[in-house]
């Protein structure tokens, strides 16, 4: 499909949490299942719960999804990071937006499950405007809050969308 790699899956990272930017369209799913077969990384994922409803939330759950309540006031982030718990290897990829359109601001909730379960965060951008797949060193969060953030912003400040008026 005349897509490149740059950067390698980091083989001693057997727990991580897995942001994937940016999300603009459904695409993104089936490249990040074509991508996890070819790093042969096992990651999961999650998504809105309305998705793995009948007639395909079977699917969904087959392929290492899990279903996000997303209702306001419930503890997700120590939920989340507790699936870290006594597993020896567990990758759990999350888009930040939320959503496939464009957002201002990301969800903070992947920063702090990485924080929680003590694991860190590696960034996977796919690029369309490039034709590329980037995948990150691992970034291990710090007290510097902002400080992450600024090193995770400069990791996508290039990439483009399938949409792009969305990234």
């Amino acid at each position: 499909m005349g897509w490149k790699f740059e950067g390698r899956w980091p083989a001693d990272v057997k727990k991580a949490v897995v942001i994937v930017v940016p999300h603009t369209s459904w695409h993104d799913f089936y490249l990040g299942l074509l991508v996890r077969r070819i790093l042969d990384v096992d990651i999961k994922f999650v998504a809105k719960k309305e998705l793995f409803k009948p007639p395909f939330g079977w699917y969904f759950r087959w392929m290492g999804g899990t279903p996000l309540d997303r209702t306001p006031g419930q503890n997700k982030v120590e939920a989340m990071a507790a699936k870290f718990g006594n597993k020896e290897e567990f990758r759990l990829a999350i888009a930040p937006e939320g959503t496939r359109k464009k957002v201002q601001d990301w969800k903070t909730g992947f920063y702090y499950i990485a924080r929680t379960a003590k694991v860190p965060i590696v960034m996977i951008a796919f690029d369309f405007g490039k034709k590329k797949v980037q995948i990150s060193k691992p970034l291990f969060t710090t007290i510097d809050k902002e400080e992450d953030f600024n090193r995770i912003r400069r990791f996508y400040s290039e990439v483009i969308g399938k949409v792009a008026h969305y990234t």
